[in-house]
């Protein structure tokens, strides 16, 4: 699932979620969206994410607005 693209270490932007391998925030890709940016948007301005990551981030959410238990890697 896409959730396990998202990873949460404590010494990378202290803390918030963020695509696995990247110091891009979870938080960042939906306010772009949100913004009106697309998929194909996000990944031309952040070349170091695809399709699947951001899709991954909006899995994500989606899981935490539901409540649901969200494993993501640590550290």
């Amino acid at each position: 699932m896409g959730r396990a693209l998202v990873s949460v270490n404590p010494r990378v932007c202290g803390g918030a979620p963020c695509i696995a391998g990247t110091r891009v925030m979870v938080s960042t890709i939906l306010s772009r969206l949100a913004g009106g940016d697309s998929v194909d948007d996000l990944v031309h301005a952040f070349p170091s994410l695809t399709r699947e990551q951001v899709v991954g981030a909006v899995e994500y959410a989606i899981a935490l607005v539901r409540d649901e238990e969200v494993e993501v890697a640590v550290g």
